[in-house]
């Protein structure tokens, strides 16, 4: 299956995926707004998800898949496999349960180095405390999804793996419904958290229910034995500890927020959280697809010591995440007022927390590629199982993030944070390249350059028609529901017409890449097909 097929079926259900995000937020925001309830619970939340992209789908992925991948592809086949595979999980589970249960009883530690700041509103760090213990399992239960995704994924199934996020967002908005009636029938604003804390962990038994018959499905056999370190299981963990760090620097920059925004005003975690809602739209759906497609088909090319297979793959890869993100970042920049008060503002959410909320967006989506290319770049070390040189290219961003913060926050606020997290995101891209053309890994072609410039002009031209267009209908976005369809229907529809029309003049568009979206693949075909840059 081809990179463009892959991202393609796995961008579609992390589309729906962040659709039901989007409901689930707009729901939580009208609900709880931005007050304790709501800060108490988006640290609960912030928690385990975390650990979960730092550990599961971040370490651990790019160091299982491309093992389980050689290990698929040789001598044993499936059978040696499932053994590694079954070893790995043997072990990972105690691992999980272990870890889950040191940070359980360590919580009320864990959040005063976040949170200290919560200590000065009664009530507030108790209810971080408990919704965070409550919440906490589900890291255990997601940490073995990620893998049986991984398990999946490198058999070229990665439908079952984009679905789950579906069953989690379905389960909290249930949480979210569940808590607003005992609200209306006798409850407060800490019931609603309360419910929706239980759903976190209630929506990680239902994604490892779906994801254990996905794998059985898929004649994957995996059996938990008695804990062995074999070979293979130690050679595993060496390369997760440095990976940890250097698959997770924008996981880690997020405990970094959410500690420098915890210490500001009340309800700016939680803003800063929702921002982050619609720049999480394009980036996980564009990102975790690319990501997710290339890494077990970059370990094959790298297997087969394929250089220009490599080379090629990434340099589409590349094409693709520029050509979505670019206008994707512009219009969101443009659109931000528009789209936080048609989708965010209204029950106890205000309009004053609307426009704070929109600046936080446009100072997030300024790293919008930059957040997408390192899902690109990454994988190029990973495969080669160089687990090590992104820790360093890591650890300097995140020095260089938390100098930032320091001297932007106290001036600019939640505003400064956002924008310092784009800045250091831009720069560990940079460096990544850098490091990959000097190993002569990956380049730059003109090519791509060429297609790039285009892409940057046909955006351009986006974002001035938008810039022109937005405030011609403030008043509807924030009106009844027919307007604010309407209105943003406008808005999308005028800057889809206006990018793809000017990116086909200039030729923007790689008509061969467009070709293989559309091109049905017939079902013997498994190898993947790359695109000629």
């Amino acid at each position: 299956m081809s990179l463009v097929r892959n991202v393609g079926t796995i961008g579609g259900l992390t589309a729906l995926s962040r659709v039901f995000g989007f409901a689930r937020d707009m729901l939580l925001a009208r609900v709880l707004g931005a007050g304790l309830a709501a800060d108490a619970f988006q640290l609960a939340f912030v928690l385990p998800n975390t650990f979960r992209r730092l550990f599961a789908e971040g370490a651990f992925s790019v160091a299982f898949v491309p093992m389980y991948t050689r290990t698929l592809a040789g001598e044993g086949g499936e059978d040696a496999a499932d053994r590694f595979a079954s070893d790995v999980l043997a072990v990972f589970v105690w691992v999980l349960l272990g870890f889950s249960a040191i940070a359980m009883l360590a919580m009320p530690l864990i959040v005063w180095l976040l949170a200290a700041e919560y200590q000065a509103i009664p009530g507030k760090f108790e209810l971080a405390v408990t919704l965070s213990r409550v919440t906490f399992p589900y890291l255990g239960l997601v940490s073995l999804v990620a893998m049986l995704s991984g398990l999946l994924n490198a058999h070229s199934k990665f439908a079952p793996g984009a679905f789950v996020p579906v069953l989690l967002n379905i389960v909290l908005i249930t949480g979210i419904l569940t808590g607003y009636f005992l609200r209306e029938n006798g409850g407060s604003d800490v019931t609603v958290a309360w419910s929706i804390a239980v759903a976190v962990t209630a929506s990680g038994v239902a994604q490892l229910a779906y994801m254990a018959w996905a794998t059985r499905k898929a004649g994957v056999k995996l059996k938990l034995t008695t804990p062995r370190f074999t070979p293979e299981v130690k050679r595993l963990g060496m390369l997760i500890l440095p990976a940890t760090f250097g698959a997770g620097v924008y996981q880690i920059s997020q405990f970094v927020d959410t500690f420098f925004a915890t210490s500001l005003a009340q309800g700016s975690l939680t803003l800063l959280k929702y921002a982050d809602r619609l720049n999480q739209m394009p980036l996980g759906i564009v990102g975790i697809a690319l990501g997710t497609a290339i890494l077990p088909m970059l370990a094959r090319h790298i297997q087969s010591d394929d250089r220009a297979g490599a080379q090629r793959l990434q340099a589409n890869a590349v094409e693709i995440a520029t050509l979505l993100t670019l206008p994707a970042a512009t219009a969101l920049a443009i659109c931000a007022p528009a789209f936080v008060t048609a989708f965010f503002v209204g029950g106890k959410m205000t309009g004053a927390n609307g426009a704070i909320m929109a600046d936080i967006v446009v100072a997030l989506v300024i790293g919008l590629p930059s957040y997408v290319l390192v899902k690109v770049f990454q994988p190029a070390f990973f495969s080669r199982e160089d687990t090590r040189t992104p820790v360093w290219i890591a650890a300097g961003a995140l020095i260089v993030n938390i100098a930032i913060n320091i001297v932007v926050v106290p001036i600019y606020g939640i505003v400064g944070l956002a924008a310092a997290t784009a800045f250091t995101s831009t720069l560990n891209v940079i460096t990544l390249y850098t490091i990959l053309q000097l190993r002569g890994w990956f380049h730059f072609t003109g090519k791509l350059g060429s297609r790039i410039v285009r892409q940057i002009v046909a955006s351009a031209a986006m974002g001035a028609v938008l810039w022109l267009l937005v405030p011609t209908m403030a008043s509807r976005y924030g009106g009844n529901v027919f307007e604010k369809i309407w209105s943003l229907g406008a808005l999308c529809t005028a800057g889809l017409v206006v990018f793809f029309g000017v990116a086909y003049v200039v030729g923007a568009l790689d008509k061969d890449l467009l070709a293989q979206l559309r091109r049905r693949r017939p079902a013997a075909k498994a190898e993947p097909v790359d695109l000629s840059e």
